[in-house]
């Protein structure tokens, strides 16, 4: 798979194929962004073309509002595994405070014209663009007969009468209902981030665990203690994350621990992704250690099951 950044007048001539092209932030790759991505991949075969993805880094909300507090489901090089893992050939992050002065004129020229040699473009049926998001689907398909390229808008999905939507499972993230949010994304929700030495505390009491230098972008589930998965090189282990301040050791800041099951090694400096599953319970204080290490093995003991 290829990856594109940067401004699209600095990336190589596309291929006389062409691509088929889908267009969205693509947060979380949730299930449904893969209704989109499904289309994308029938256009792709239908025109016989590779499938493109545009992205947007940073996201466009961050930029238009930056009062608001949004936190992502993953980070962009996350976002582009998953894309890639649904079959995209090429993804192009594109730097939205650069591009989001272009005209829908100049986005379809520059962009899916000369960018990326577009036969189709693929996006949802909300989908707007341009400066001030003055462009939408009409706009793109009227753009789009001239720069060379159909569009497909596909309805967004929705599930319990809401649109399964980005915010829709940040909001279940972060209030700890994370099988709620698995449903949605369709896979658990995942934290990545370098493992980085913390107090060595857990190590002291018995159960060791990865402290994870997670990305400040990105959504933290509600603190409390949780069962999952952790995957080290490829392989993954289960896990017990404590998602929280600490309060037995009167901590200040919130941290992402993971003690990995049955598992010995030295995991520092290791880029690892902790995978959230189920809560278990809220984090809480002790009267002693001896009681904090009590219900740590009963917690490791649910985990396991």
């Amino acid at each position: 798979m290829r990856v594109l950044r940067g401004s699209p007048t600095t990336w190589e001539p596309p291929s006389p194929d062409g691509l088929a092209v889908a267009i969205g932030v693509f947060d979380g790759v949730h299930r449904g962004h893969r209704t989109v991505l499904a289309d994308l991949a029938a256009e792709a075969q239908l025109h016989g073309s590779g499938r493109a993805a545009v992205t947007f880094d940073p996201h466009p909300l961050t930029v238009i509002d930056p009062d608001r507090a949004l936190r992502l489901l993953g980070t962009v090089d996350q976002r582009i595994g998953w894309l890639a893992a649904e079959g995209v050939d090429v993804v192009a992050v594109l730097p939205f405070p650069e591009i989001r002065t272009l005209t829908p004129s100049e986005f379809a020229d520059q962009v899916l014209r000369d960018g990326l040699g577009a036969r189709a473009v693929v996006v949802g049926t909300d989908f707007r663009f341009g400066k001030d998001r003055e462009g939408d689907v009409a706009t793109l398909r009227s753009v789009g007969a001239r720069a060379g390229f159909v569009v497909d808008a596909v309805p967004l999905l929705a599930e319990d009468h809401s649109p399964l939507s980005s915010s829709r499972i940040r909001d279940l993230v972060a209030s700890g209902d994370v099988e709620a949010a698995a449903d949605l994304l369709g896979r658990p929700y995942i934290m990545r981030g370098p493992v980085v030495r913390g107090d060595g505390r857990g190590k002291t009491i018995g159960v060791p665990t990865a402290n994870i230098a997670y990305p400040p972008e990105v959504v933290v589930p509600k603190v409390g203690v949780y069962a999952g998965r952790v995957t080290v090189g490829g392989s993954p282990y289960p896990a017990v994350t404590n998602i929280g301040i600490r309060p037995t050791f009167d901590g200040d800041e919130v941290t992402v621990e993971a003690h990995l099951i049955d598992w010995e090694g030295d995991l520092y400096d290791c880029v690892i992704d902790v995978e959230i599953t189920r809560r278990l319970r809220n984090e809480q204080k002790f009267a002693s250690v001896d009681e904090l290490v009590a219900q740590i093995h009963r917690d490791i003991a649910e985990a396991r099951t």
